[in-house]
Formats: C-alpha cells, structure tokens, sequence
C-alpha cells in the first residue's frame, strides 16, 4: 500500500481536495482484505474498558460512511472511527469545500456531514466479522427539528456494532450545531443519550468531541458537565475556525474548518488544559496536527491516553502509522525510565497546560 501510494500521490495531486479522496476510498475498496500487522505489546493500552492493540487511530472523518474500516485497520491504525453519521443521508455543502494548504501542511474543509446516512454505514458495519476496534461518530442532520433525537438515534442504531460512539457537536461546519456545547444544552444532550446508551443490549463507551476554540471559561462548564453526566471520555480536539497568521496558502481564508499541522499548538494546549479539569476522572485522545511520532509523544504528554490523526495522511501517506509506532518504540528502547518520568511529571505540573 505504501509503495502504491508513492505511484498515485503526484496523480492524486492533479485532482482536487475531495475528488482524490474519493479516488482513495474507492481504491481501498478493491484492495483484498490485508490482516492488521502485529503491534509491540509495549504499545498496547486499555481505555473506556477496550484493549486497543496501539495507541494510533484514525480519526472520523476520513471515512464517513464506513466503508473501509478494515482496510484502515490493516494499515497497522490501533482503532478506526467512522462519520460523522446523520440519521438522514444529506449532500452536505456545495463543492468546492476541501482544500490542501500545501505550504501549510493543512486542510481546510466544509463538508457539513456529508453522509448516506445510518442505515447504509449499519448494514456495512453488521458485515464486519473482523475483530479490531471500530468507533462510531454520531452527528444530527442539518434540518432536524430535534437535534438531541437525532444523536439518540444514532446511539440507538449502532448499539450493536460500535466498539465505541462519538457525539461530535464541534464541527464548525453546520450551522448551530456548536451551540450544543453550551452547558445547558449539552448536560439535555449527554443525559438523553447517555440514557439511551445504557437502554441499548450492549453498554458502549461514550465519548464526546469538543472544538479547540472555546474560551476557558466555556471549556471549564463543558468539562462540569461531562463529569456529571459520568460520560467515559473525550476528544480534544476538532477543527478551528481560527486561521493563523502563519499560514501562506492562498486557500487560507477559505470558510471551514482548518486542520493539520497548523492545528497541533492550539490543540494540544486545548488537551492539557482538559487534563488538568477532568482530573483523572476519564481517559482523553488527543487529535489535531498529529504527524510524527514527536507529535504523538506531545500529545500523550500533554494528558491523552490515546491519539488520532488524518490530515497528515495527505502529505506522509499510510506509512505514517508505521513511522510514529516504530518512532514510539525507538523511544521507550532508549530511554524507558526517562520517558516514564516526563509523562509522569506532567501529569503532575503545570507543563501540561503551558
């Protein structure tokens, strides 16, 4: 797969943002099924009461309609979370709406849940007789009259299939549907459908996905509320609205929601800040310009128990997943105590929120 990358990737650059990656999908599709590579036992972790062979994911968004999650999975990625997924299939926002910041090393898109919907992405999901952990990213159509009842849905619908759901109201790309992070509606949201979580045959951990745009302040309520309706972790974080002013692209005032490497400062300082208020209660993953092993170093450091990344696919492809465990690796073989020493003193200090 690597080797076929390095042939498509000048090819897949004449096509744009989103044609090319179609063109991955599809091609993904027609590959035969590849067993995932076996993982150091060094880098096994257990979080949300799961066994994740490596701390690696692939972040949602790469495949929304669960299409490929083997696929990914046999590219060595520790778990593979699938959406956003909407009750209802909606086109989305009108094309163009992903674009690379080659100069960056970013991207910035607007999709707005683009998806085919639940029963589509359930009925490729109920196929699956592979093991390997695959989440569920859950989100409400654009012209739902109740947007709580949609995520409930979607808790309801892939009970049975998800190793674990995500309730993703951080995109920047729907309008509103960050509003959902405001205390009172997100203590409404979390409580609807952590009740129909634990109505569900099978009791899946829950998740929620908050943006790295949100004052302290804000963050302080989000984390209060999550504690209290006792969810089992938290991804920190989604796309920013917010454009650096180092970036050169002239896409850069393109409208949406910008990630990749631009994204890792604001992030990760977003994920320290979350460890310090979840104070242990629950594990964090740690998501936003992830692209080496440093980086996923940086993230574990900074409070996350596990780690995704998919923009970085677009300029490092799928030997990436390779390079940071191998990176990992090399690491704790040279300096176990050393390393075991930093994370733990971070946990404890303030560098993790600097």
């Amino acid at each position: 797969m690597t080797d076929a990358f390095a042939i498509a990737s000048p090819l897949l650059r004449l096509l744009d943002a989103e044609t090319a990656h179609r063109a991955t999908i599809a091609a993904l599709k027609l590959l035969p099924y590849r067993a995932p590579p076996a993982n150091d036992p060094r880098l096994a972790v257990r979080a949300f009461g799961l066994d994740f062979p490596n701390p690696i994911g692939l972040a949602a968004g790469f495949d929304k309609n669960a299409e490929v999650p083997d696929a990914m999975l046999g590219l060595g990625f520790g778990f593979v979370e699938v959406g956003t997924l909407t009750p209802r299939a909606q086109p989305g926002n009108p094309r163009p709406r992903a674009f690379r910041l080659i100069e960056d090393r970013a991207v910035i898109n607007r999709y707005g849940f683009n998806n085919e919907g639940h029963a589509p992405a359930l009925a490729r999901l109920s196929k699956r007789a592979l093991r390997g952990i695959v989440g569920v990213n859950i989100g409400a159509n654009k012209d739902a009259a109740d947007r709580v009842a949609d995520y409930v849905a979607g808790v309801s619908a892939f009970a049975d299939v998800a190793s674990y759901f995500t309730i993703n109201v951080s995109s920047p790309n729907t309008p509103g549907l960050r509003d959902l992070q405001e205390p009172a509606a997100l203590s409404d949201l979390l409580a609807r459908v952590v009740e129909a979580r634990d109505a569900a045959p099978v009791r899946r951990p829950l998740l929620l996905k908050i943006a790295p745009d949100l004052t302290l302040a804000q963050l302080d309520a989000i984390v209060r509320v999550a504690r209290d309706q006792r969810i089992d972790g938290m991804i920190v974080s989604n796309t920013t609205i917010s454009r650096p002013l180092t970036l050169r692209s002239h896409f850069a005032k393109e409208s949406g929601g910008l990630s990749g490497a631009p994204l890792f400062d604001l992030s990760t300082r977003m994920l320290a800040q979350t460890f310090l208020r979840v104070e242990g209660q629950f594990p964090l993953i740690g998501v936003g310009g992830v692209d080496s092993a440093d980086a996923a170093l940086a993230k574990i450091e900074a409070g996350a128990t596990l780690v995704q990344l998919y923009s970085a696919l677009v300029y490092e492809g799928p030997g990436l997943v390779a390079r940071i465990k191998r990176g990992l690796i090399e690491t704790l073989a040279r300096d176990k105590e050393a390393l075991a020493a930093r994370i733990g003193k971070c946990a404890t200090t303030a560098c993790r929120a600097e």
